[in-house]
């Protein structure tokens, strides 16, 4: 008997789509009826979201140092950093700056901000 070829699976040209429930629900926050709680939970959520941007903006500024560092071979300028990430020029040159003191040790052993 002629064994068959083994046949590999094709793979996926797109990720099926999750089904979208009946109403969008931010965060369960449409189902709290008491105020309180929905006050308590909003907070919550707020702070949370505000933390994440901060952490998200220093890695930005990390990374725009990186590659505004005039020692790579490959750097950008800060017009070409600004048009990357809608920024002036101006702002990106601010943005690359703040990312250097963050990456420049402090005498505490820590990062500056």
């Amino acid at each position: 008997m002629k064994q068959q070829p083994k046949m590999s699976p094709v793979p996926l040209m797109f990720e099926p789509g999750m089904p979208e429930p009946d109403q969008a629900r931010f965060f369960g926050l449409d189902d709290i009826a008491d105020p309180a709680e929905l006050l308590g939970r909003a907070t919550e959520l707020a702070e949370a979201f505000r933390a994440a941007a901060e952490r998200a903006a220093a890695y930005q500024a990390l990374a725009a140092a990186e590659l505004t560092d005039p020692r790579r071979f490959d750097r950008l300028t800060f017009a070409e950093l600004g048009e990357r990430i809608g920024l002036s020029p101006a702002d990106a040159q601010t943005l690359a700056e703040r990312g250097q003191r963050l990456a420049t040790p402090t005498r505490a052993g820590s990062r500056s901000a």
